[in-house]
């Protein structure tokens, strides 16, 4: 599973000129799945995304995490984040789980997301044509991948 995290004051996410998720402060995760993922790969992303400590303290230092601010989570499934570009200029999406496990992969990401959380988050539609809008804080954008264990 790989994840593009962005730190946010505020994102939403329109589907078909209907908004259906909005947050403020808090973060906006750009979710891909791969075939070889497991329960494994979604335990170390969550607990990466709820405690990595990217959101100023009084003093002005990253070292607060979103549960630590009472932050929202907005999660958008992107199966172009396993996209191989090695050759041509057309990606090829072959690592990416197939639709099926990948729906249920992000339904159980979200389910545990939001128990380790401890409140609901916000999502996306899986497979719909999504409108992402946000404003990155700071910008903070950090890239995680289960498999590299980064």
């Amino acid at each position: 599973m790989r994840i593009v995290l962005q730190r946010v004051l505020e994102a939403s996410v329109t589907i078909s000129g209907v908004e259906k998720a909005r947050i403020d402060k808090g973060l906006l995760l750009l979710l891909g799945i791969e075939t070889a993922d497991s329960k494994e790969d979604r335990d170390w992303l969550i607990r990466k995304v709820i405690n990595m400590r990217i959101f100023n303290d009084d003093e002005g230092v990253m070292n607060l995490s979103v549960k630590d601010i009472a932050g929202e989570i907005v999660v958008v499934s992107q199966f172009t984040l396993h996209a191989s570009t090695k050759r041509g200029n057309r990606p090829s999406y072959i690592n990416a789980a197939p639709p099926e496990m990948a729906n249920e992969q992000y339904e159980l990401f979200k389910l545990e997301l939001a128990a380790e959380l401890g409140k609901s988050i916000c999502c996306g539609e899986f497979g719909a044509d999504m409108k992402v809008k946000l404003i990155n804080d700071g910008p903070v954008t950090i890239l995680l991948d289960s498999k590299n264990k980064e």
